[in-house]
């Protein structure tokens, strides 16, 4: 039911997308804002590219609900910072966050334990309990004389009781066998201030018997700095091979070389020299990652039928061994001999061909920075090679403070619970906090630090739920869940400004868009010395081989996928992990999949872009038309002037730009950047839309609901097909001027040229240009409904639509 349901809803949706197409809208909408116009174009029987645009973005939502800017905007903080202030410096390395009180209790070992049943042993454990918290060691099997070593951590807001109590405890299948415990009254526990050292453990005996995670889940709620791996591009430039040996020598072989490190797999293409010493010169690319675990694998095979190719030698390359380019200059090529496998007695064994080899130019890349980051986020751009980075520029320091309404995000024990902890990442260091327990208010208060090398750079922040408390089997299929992330980037911040802002944290669920609650963060980027920042800004983006020698499209985002691939698996496998779904929410690994949302997003985003210039265009048309006489008059004037006085242009059109910088500086940002919402279309996305984004890849959905998705794509894939083939006309027939494609429009193309040439060489330039501008603003009574003689001819010029099948 629940699927015939989805199915007429998306029919639906799909009808009313295909009644809104047929009609024609003048306008584009974007969220509430006022509509970016777009000019009115005359009705003409081609399909030009206004009317396209027009057309793609007249997509409506059946429902729209209603927008609440208040609750997911960025909201500025004052809270009670740890910064001393003592003279002009703050005294306090952590200035950043709130100073924080724990009651701390070590439980360190017992001694001469009684036992408790016929073994003569006991299995005992410790509980810690404060009020209603309680948090407990992991147990000894048949040991009197346990040793623990565990330290519990009560936050002083969360005290509830005015006591402490330790128990020591008996495990048992069917019940807990008391042992003893000890009381503490918190009156009289001492208090530490750093740099004090900690207090020595002391023996205390256990009277008679008138917040939890388990030892092994302990792991996972400390906070921790992890690193990623350092990754490398190997190029692999295959050469030739020479004396090969088929199998079927009465054919020549069609040659490839398949290349495989790890899990990446490589071909180059069938080599067109059918001989024994094929020739290929293709370069290969992989993404390595120290300390270099596996090694690269090729094989020279031969397709000796669809499907079905046979290995004539293959050798075994140990990346440890390979040089290391910082630069383009070519290296020397090598020689590697191929081993054969062949069957001897039914086992197979290697061996040597030294009559056969492999020329090969490979070499680790270290003048590239490796992509594992999407590159509208990126928080690292120096290439990988250290002897190439530059100094620093600054700090960038980060304190995360607390979060407020969070939502539960499981069930324990019947009640909704949250433990919630925060990731930060920026360059090749992550961040960890500790994971607060049962809260959904957790206060973290951690402060990190990061040298920067480039000031357009993103630091992202992501807030996510502990599911692997309990720790053991019982978490193994267990994900964490993502509560909310954040991105700041570094050029939107002032230098030397501290930022407190609570950032909403927000998700898109197949629901909807949905707050999980906000995150407090307090952000500072220092600046160590203002020149060399200023001068990044006139340095490329990128390394100097990103652009000396580049790589293609597709291998950016092969090796990309590869690289956080990797950095996934390195970072899952730490002590404590740092899960692969943490890795790629904060990488944006999804990033490229197909969403409806997404694309409508974009191109509002370029609507808006084109807005000011569309404003431009019709007031320019208002001017030449003399809808306001006395502003059209005052064009006259200054037109005349620029005319006479020709070198007051470029001048005035600075100025202008100065003056309108100036006067837009009242209304700059004061904070940093957030997750819109209505940016992202988030609010307004359609149901049928949503579920398709979260849709795994390949689809799980019914084959109706696939049928009409990809109807639906067909028909969005056909309006932004006929964009592209308007706008690939019109530069067809740019060319077409020259061309003589069309004989007679270029002979007069070229009699127009060859006049104009001869009266723009005795007419003085500046009469030209008065009387190019007094006939554009020329009075309506002048002017004609028709389309003026050039804008004629250029639409009679051929294009190559008619080669088009």
């Amino acid at each position: 039911m629940e699927s015939e349901v989805t199915t007429t809803s998306a029919r639906a949706y799909d009808r009313t997308v295909a009644t809104t197409s047929n009609t024609m809208v003048g306008k584009a909408h974007y969220g509430d804002d006022p509509p970016g116009a777009i000019a009115p174009i005359a009705v003409e029987e081609e399909f030009d590219l206004s009317r396209q645009l027009e057309l793609f973005g007249s997509f409506k939502m059946m429902q729209r609900p209603p927008f609440r800017p208040e609750e997911y905007s960025l909201k500025e903080t004052a809270p009670r910072l740890g910064g001393v202030a003592s003279g002009d410096k703050l005294t306090n390395t952590y200035d950043l966050v709130e100073q924080m009180q724990y009651l701390y209790v070590r439980v360190v070992k017992a001694k001469d334990l009684p036992n408790k049943d016929i073994t003569g042993s006991c299995d005992p454990y410790v509980e810690v309990k404060m009020g209603n918290y309680k948090g407990t060691t992991r147990h000894f099997e048949k040991k009197n004389n346990p040793e623990w070593n565990q330290v519990f951590a009560f936050a002083k807001e969360r005290i509830q009781s005015s006591i402490v109590e330790i128990v020591v405890k008996d495990k048992d299948l069917l019940k807990d066998d008391f042992i003893g415990r000890v009381v503490f009254d918190l009156n009289e526990v001492p208090k530490r201030v750093p740099p004090d050292s900690p207090l020595a453990a002391q023996w205390y005996r256990l009277e008679d018997r008138h917040a939890s995670v388990p030892g092994d889940g302990l792991a996972s709620i400390r906070s921790k700095v992890y690193l990623t791996p350092k990754l490398w591009y190997l190029r692999v430039n295959v050469i030739e091979a020479q004396d090969l040996i088929p199998h079927d020598r009465t054919r020549f072989p069609e040659v490839y070389v398949k290349a495989m490190l790890g899990n990446q797999v490589l071909r180059t293409r069938v080599s067109g020299s059918r001989t024994l010493n094929p020739m290929w010169n293709e370069d290969l690319v992989f993404v390595a990652a120290e300390p270099f675990e596996e090694h690269l694998v090729l094989s020279v095979d031969d397709r000796v039928a669809p499907g079905k190719d046979e290995v004539l030698g293959r050798t075994i390359i140990s990346l440890h061994h390979v040089p290391r380019r910082l630069d383009h200059k070519l290296l020397v090529g090598q020689w590697f001999n191929l081993e054969k496998h062949v069957m001897v007695d039914g086992e197979q064994k290697k061996e040597t061909k030294f009559s056969s080899r492999i020329h090969l130019r490979i070499c680790l890349e270290g003048g590239y920075h490796v992509l594992d980051e999407s590159t509208h986020y990126s928080s690292d751009l120096r290439p990988t090679a250290k002897p190439l980075w530059k100094p620093s520029i600054g700090m960038l320091e980060l304190g995360i403070l607390t979060a407020q309404g969070l939502l539960p995000m499981k069930t324990k024990d019947g009640r909704g619970t949250t433990d919630a902890y925060c990731v930060a990442k920026y360059g090749q260091k992550w961040v960890r906090t500790r994971t607060i327990i049962d809260s959904f208010t957790p206060k973290w208060n951690e402060q990190y630090t990061w040298e920067v090398y480039d000031p357009c750079t993103v630091i992202t922040i992501g807030v996510f739920d502990n599911c692997h408390l309990n720790g053991g089997e019982k978490a193994n299929g267990s994900r964490d869940t993502r509560i909310g992330k954040v991105r700041i980037r570094l050029s939107t911040l002032e230098t030397d400004r501290v930022y407190t802002h609570a950032y909403p944290l927000i998700v898109l669920t197949p629901a909807g868009v949905k707050k999980m609650g906000e995150v407090q963060l307090a952000v500072r980027f220092t600046c160590s010395s203002l020149i060399n920042m200023m001068h990044m800004y006139s340095q490329p983006l990128l390394p100097k081989m990103h652009y000396v020698h580049p790589l293609s499209v597709i291998q950016v985002d092969n090796l990309r996928r590869q690289a956080t691939s990797i950095v996934s698996s390195r970072l899952s496998r730490a002590e404590p992990p740092l899960r692969k779904e943490i890795v790629e929410y904060m990488l944006d690994v999804d990033s490229h999949m197909w969403s409806m949302r997404r694309s409508k997003a974009n191109f509002f985003r370029i609507m808006g872009v084109l807005g000011p210039l569309i404003a431009v265009a019709k007031w320019f048309d208002q001017i030449c038309h003399w809808r306001n006489p006395i502003t059209t008059v005052l064009i006259h004037i200054l037109f005349m002037i620029l005319v006479l006085y020709p070198e007051l242009i470029l001048p005035t059109i600075f100025l202008y730009l100065f003056l309108i910088g100036v006067w837009y500086y009242r209304w700059r940002s004061r904070q940093p950047p957030h997750m819109n919402t209505r940016l992202s279309h988030a609010e307004t996305a359609h149901p049928d839309e949503l579920d398709e984004e979260f849709d795994t890849f390949p689809t799980s959905r019914s084959p109706d609901i696939v049928r009409m998705r990809y109807d639906r794509l067909r028909s969005v894939a056909g309006r932004i097909q006929t964009v592209v083939g308007d706008i690939a006309t019109q530069g067809e027939r740019l060319q077409a001027l020259l061309s003589w494609r069309d004989p007679r429009a270029t002979a007069l193309f070229v009699t127009f040229c060859f006049i104009a040439a001869i009266v723009l060489y005795v007419t003085p330039f500046r009469i030209v240009v008065f009387l190019a501008g007094l006939y554009t603003l020329r009075h309506p009574r002048f002017r004609h409904r028709l389309p003026s003689v050039p804008l004629n001819f250029f639409r009679r010029l051929p294009a190559r639509t008619d080669s088009m099948l």
